[in-house]
């Protein structure tokens, strides 16, 4: 009980003091008279090792102890709102950064395109269009010249500055001149060559299998500097912007500095890569082993895209046509979408939220990303239930108004409105090779040794020619040439 100074009587509910010491419990801070052994406030915690304090002290202690349990509820409180918004600007700026252009958009200006004359590289240019520009002087499918080499041609021709260059299964890659057919030089390498060259500012390129990847010198067939995969490269390089991408069997897509050789940097597609990437609007597009067709930021490979409904290995190159890519593949063509995204975690998602679907526990699901359209390559067009092509991994050519593809023994012209069957060509033998097109002609070689010249427009045969053996190799046509190697070990020039 207390006295104020008037003479009225207060009660005090504070414990009174023994001599007027306290203890401050070191678990609740909650203040006991000096000689209790537990506190009162936290059921129990010992006060034995506590030293006693006075009651100015503890008063002090209180009113910190009040400061510091403020503090502590700001910071709780601040922790509870600040880390949320941090995850989302978090989570946002990666959303921008992987799945948008807003930041880091592709480099739309990358070429290094052939000549007009030129077919210098796999497919005529960086869009792998497989198309020439016009000339007046049409091939009549009369042999030129031959080039006997020590193996099998299944590498595609380049043709730049009046030079053909091209690889041999007798490991060695070849310079040869395009108006005589006399040699120019001879590079050997460890193994077979199928890899198809890109000439680009004096320089061929071209992988072997003996796991190399190789730059010359296209004049005098000097090494300029090799890089090592260790695994086969049979994909035909890309050349852009100082920088050239091709693929190998070690399931990497790589990019090089086209003037030094030294890696930029590599993607693992999961699959072997032997098809031969394209570079369009900043974007290289390649097929891969697993199945799937990847789109990724051709200045530092960061991943845009991966296509997976497939079901087989991609060998077809992609062709690149007013925004859209093109490939084939086990008896099926497909046209993407090339600023397609994949969303987050659509690889693992999509496969689980079908099998909900199909059980009725989820939404219809969305369309895989990057795809508009799809067609079946069919064996009778006119009988869908005939069956379709099994193999179909030749680069199909896209132009403004028409598509050209193959599978099995068949070529075919689809419209590129309307998607349907134009036409349909049937060869004697399989098409293992890509069509190349110029004056309206679509020149197409079989592994029965024929090489055909389709008119475009309706499909019927102009001439055809067998030069020799098997045809794998794609042809190359500059001025009213074509140039396309054979399984008798041959390159030939045809006019």
């Amino acid at each position: 009980m207390m006295t104020s100074d008037s003479g009225e009587t207060k009660k005090d509910d504070s414990p009174e003091p023994l001599g007027d010491r306290w203890l401050i419990c070191p678990i609740c801070k909650q203040p006991n008279p000096a000689g209790t052994e537990y506190c009162k406030y936290c059921w129990g915690a010992s006060l034995h090792q506590v030293v006693p304090i006075t009651k100015h002290e503890a008063d002090d202690f209180a009113k910190q102890w009040v400061k510091i349990k403020k503090r502590r509820r700001i910071m709780r409180i601040s922790f509870l709102v600040l880390v949320p918004i941090i995850l989302l600007l978090g989570m946002g700026f990666l959303y921008i950064y992987s799945y948008t252009d807003l930041l880091f958009g592709p480099v739309s200006q990358m070429n290094s395109n052939s000549r007009a004359d030129d077919w210098a590289m796999f497919r005529n240019n960086l869009d792998r269009s497989g198309s020439a520009a016009t000339s007046l002087t049409q091939p009549q499918g009369k042999v030129q010249w031959s080039f006997q080499t020590g193996g099998e041609i299944h590498s595609s021709p380049a043709m730049a500055n009046g030079v053909v260059f091209f690889g041999s299964q007798d490991h060695k890659f070849y310079a040869v001149d395009a108006t005589t057919g006399e040699m120019h030089w001879e590079f050997q390498t460890g193994s077979v060559i199928n890899s198809s060259p890109a000439v680009v500012n004096g320089v061929v390129y071209f992988g072997s299998n003996d796991g190399y990847f190789y730059a010359l010198d296209d004049i005098s067939g000097r090494e300029l500097w090799v890089f090592q995969t260790i695994y086969p490269v049979e994909s035909s390089p890309a050349v852009a912007n100082g920088r050239v991408y091709f693929g190998a069997d070690n399931y990497y897509l790589y990019c090089l500095d086209a003037r030094k050789g030294t890696q930029l940097w590599k993607f693992n597609t999961q699959g072997w890569v032997t098809s031969s990437p394209v570079v369009a609007n900043g974007i290289v597009y390649v097929g891969s082993g697993d199945g799937s067709c990847y789109a990724l930021n051709a200045s530092d490979g960061r991943f845009r895209l991966k296509f997976f409904s497939t079901g087989g290995g991609i060998i077809s190159s992609p062709a690149v046509n007013q925004g859209e890519v093109y490939f084939t593949s086990r008896g099926t063509f497909y046209a993407l979408n090339g600023k397609g995204r994949t969303w987050p975690w659509e690889d693992s998602i999509r496969p689980l939220w079908i099998q909900m679907w199909a059980i009725g526990l989820a939404p219809v699901p969305p369309r895989i990303s990057g795809a508009p359209w799809a067609k079946e390559l069919l064996i009778d067009t006119n009988n869908p239930v005939s069956g379709r092509t099994t193999y179909s991994d030749g680069t199909p050519i896209v132009t403004d108004a028409n598509i050209y593809a193959t599978g099995d023994n068949l070529v075919y012209s689809i419209d590129k409105v309307t998607h349907e069957f134009r036409w349909v060509f049937q060869t004697q033998g399989k098409i293992e090779s890509s069509p190349s097109l110029a004056n309206n002609t679509l020149y197409v070689g079989s592994i029965n040794g024929d090489l055909y010249a389709i008119n475009a427009q309706n499909g019927t045969k102009l001439w055809d020619l067998i030069p020799g053996g098997a045809i794998t190799s794609s042809p190359a046509y500059s001025d009213g040439e074509i140039y396309i190697g054979s399984n008798d070990g041959k390159m030939y020039a045809i006019k």
